[in-house]
């Protein structure tokens, strides 16, 4: 009996998802958008080849290491700029 009970409170945990309310998506796509053609498919080959000429070298790391710290330089100007 109690594995029935369960299989039943099984059943309705699993149907319960079906009652929620969805929210109307399609009245907030602009009509710009919906009269909009598809995007452009482009091949990816170029795209896996450009991935395979990137590569990692011995400067690899002070070029990001000169990279975060000039990020974090505009950062703190922007910081300071937001607080006058």
């Amino acid at each position: 009996m109690e594995h029935c009970a369960r299989l039943i409170a099984l059943g309705v945990l699993a149907l319960l998802p079906g009652c929620a309310d969805f929210p109307a998506l399609d009245d907030n796509v602009p009509a710009t958008l919906e009269r909009a053609d598809y995007p452009r498919l482009v091949p990816v080959e170029p795209l896996i080849e450009a991935a395979r000429e990137v590569r990692i070298d011995d400067d690899s790391e002070a070029q990001i290491a000169a990279r975060v710290a000039a990020l974090r330089a505009r950062a703190a100007r922007l910081r300071a700029r937001e607080a006058d």
